[in-house]
């Protein structure tokens, strides 16, 4: 997927009269900066499983890495549908994104290298991966890479003026 700009609404029920629908570069702006994301994801019995992490913005689509044991990994085999989410705990001010998609594994080792840059440059060195076999190593561990191209994305401005943008992809 391509960083193409998707079709954007303001969603007036949820929005002030001085409210505009906020670009797509701006939201693209806080998913490149924002350190910390919270994953929901669906156990095989239908309960929910949220948990913080950190991603990453690369063509087009979050990338996030887990342990092939762990509860998010086990539960994306079940349901890859998910719901990525950023922003501030305040209430008045700020800017919070829930990203909506399916996630994908990445297996390809030349993508996980570009990735693994990626992760290290964002993140810093405790952050550095090495690539092998289709999986991220660090330490005696490995984990599963996965991509979320967005399907829709929800936007929310905090303080004046509150504003709900909605971005839908193809």
């Amino acid at each position: 997927m391509s960083d193409k700009q998707p079709d954007a609404r303001l969603d007036t029920r949820y929005s002030e009269a001085t409210a505009t629908a906020t670009d797509w570069s701006e939201a693209l702006k806080i998913l490149n900066l924002a350190e910390l994301f919270w994953i929901s994801t669906v156990r095989p019995d239908g309960r929910p499983h949220v948990t913080p992490l950190p991603a990453v913005w690369s063509g087009g689509a979050l990338h996030f890495c887990t342990g092939p044991e762990e509860r998010k990994a086990r539960n994306l085999a079940a349901n890859p549908q998910v719901v990525l989410t950023t922003g501030v705990n305040t209430w008045n001010e700020g800017y919070d994104l829930v990203v909506e998609g399916e996630a994908v594994r990445v297996a390809d080792d030349g993508r996980l290298r570009e990735l693994a840059a990626a992760w290290e440059e964002k993140y810093g060195e405790f952050w550095r991966f090495e690539v092998r076999n289709g999986s991220f190593h660090h330490g005696a561990g490995h984990a599963f890479v996965f991509s979320v191209a967005p399907r829709t994305v929800f936007g929310f401005g905090k303080g004046e003026p509150f504003s709900q943008t909605r971005w839908r992809f193809d």
